[in-house]
């Protein structure tokens, strides 16, 4: 999806000309941050959320609570680099960093967009199988079709692209709504799950792949694209208004994810865990035994929600991916290539019959790796007066990006301990 102004609609340049556009000032405004937010809610958290649901039941509440803050912060970095620079992290990095730093870092950031679609079109491919009951391979088959329909939309604008994906993550919330009142939670126990606690090293490493399930490293790159030319900001006062109504679009946004990835773990313990499952680590599985806890209308809302989750975010990750090699090392492949070759991944795991809901679960750790260095490069850049001029962060929010990255790379020093001693 090109984001350069150039290709922006006559009237949406100015923060001045885009409050003229609607009565509904904040709408012009609205968008890229959903575009991100899908990221959040792709059927990795699918995994991670039941596998930490089922397992511990409440536990991990804290844990989706605390990402998804994390996540709102994070993601209103980036956007505000694009605003302040109308450059992309990728491309400010190529600028900042030696040649052969990008290089590496371009190598990283394409291996963590395969994990990413390899979990994101899987999982869509599940949602098929389970929703129509066609083989795994034909359902990737029927999934590369409907991801190469939603991409075509790009042909028509930014706009039609945006209403479609957040139509999606409007199903994904409205399916997650409905299999609540199907499970009657209990809401003093999410109450209690609130206090950060963990329960053995399984529940470090499930909490570690929500994290890389939660803050993603592909989109942090891509917000700074789409906010980068999407409205001009002519004067400083423009400048401001146009991050405030960007900052609406996070907490939106991000909230939204949020509390879909909530009523994701919040569902697998009121109905797994309660129930004595406390295995249920594949969506095959999750699919099969909601059936007869929670009626079929429960099942088949959890094989929709999948579905629309794995097509947005594999749309979304195959953009990221063009962001990324266009901005490290100023080339670019057509959008369809760049689908086919990350396609085949996923083809390869069902061929050769590999547990695609383990595959998930692990590309979620292998994200998690990738986010330090997306973040850090992230932080240094909006910390920096000289290149983000009066939209440079504040003191306090420097520090507590920097505690959120330490507290992630921490994790993950943890998470590699824990498994070598294993």
């Amino acid at each position: 999806m090109s984001v350069r102004q150039e290709q922006l609609p006559v009237g949406l340049r100015t923060v001045d000309e885009a409050f003229h556009r609607t009565r509904f000032r904040a709408l012009p405004f609205l968008g890229p941050a959903f575009i991100a937010a899908v990221a959040y809610i792709d059927p990795g958290n699918f995994a991670t959320n039941i596998a930490g649901g089922s397992r511990f039941g409440y536990t991990l509440v804290w844990v989706i609570v605390a990402a998804n803050l994390m996540a709102m912060l994070i993601q209103t970095l980036s956007a505000k680099l694009g605003l302040a620079t109308r450059r992309n992290l990728a491309e400010v990095c190529r600028e900042r960093f030696s040649q052969r730093t990008c290089t590496l870092l371009w190598l990283q950031a394409e291996a963590i967009a395969m994990a990413t679609d390899l979990a994101e079109f899987l999982g869509a491919a599940i949602g098929f199988h389970l929703l129509i009951g066609t083989s795994l391979f034909v359902s990737t088959v029927l999934t590369g079709i409907a991801a190469f329909m939603l991409l075509a939309l790009q042909g028509f604008g930014y706009r039609p692209f945006e209403a479609a994906i957040a139509t999606l993550v409007g199903v994904i919330g409205i399916c997650y709504l409905a299999e609540l009142s199907f499970a009657h939670p209990d809401w003093g126990a999410t109450a209690r799950g609130l206090a950060p606690h963990f329960r053995g090293s399984e529940s470090v490493l499930l909490a570690v792949g929500i994290l890389g399930a939660t803050v993603m490293p592909h989109v942090i790159y891509l917000h700074s694209a789409l906010t980068q030319d999407r409205i001009v900001a002519s004067t400083e006062k423009d400048a401001e208004t146009l991050l405030r109504y960007t900052r609406v679009d996070v907490v939106v946004a991000m909230t939204l994810a949020g509390l879909i990835n909530l009523a994701m773990l919040v569902m697998a313990a009121s109905t797994f865990f309660r129930h004595g499952l406390e295995h249920v680590a594949s969506l095959d599985d999750a699919h099969r035994s909601l059936e007869p806890l929670l009626g079929s209308g429960a099942a088949a809302l959890f094989a929709v929600a999948l579905l629309g989750s794995g097509l947005s975010s594999s749309a979304v990750g195959t953009l990221s991916g063009q962001v990324v090699m266009q901005g490290f090392i100023r080339r670019r492949i057509p959008v369809t290539v760049r689908r086919l070759v990350t396609m085949i991944p996923a083809f390869v795991v069902v061929a050769i019959g590999v547990d695609p809901s383990r595959t998930l679960v692990l590309s979620q750790v292998v994200l998690s790796f990738g986010i330090p260095f997306a973040l850090v490069p992230l932080i240094w850049f909006t910390s920096s007066r000289g290149l983000m001029g009066h939209l440079v962060n504040r003191r306090l929010t420097t520090l507590a990006a920097g505690a959120v990255a330490a507290l992630i790379i921490g994790l993950n020093v943890f998470l590699l301990a824990e498994t070598f001693a294993g």
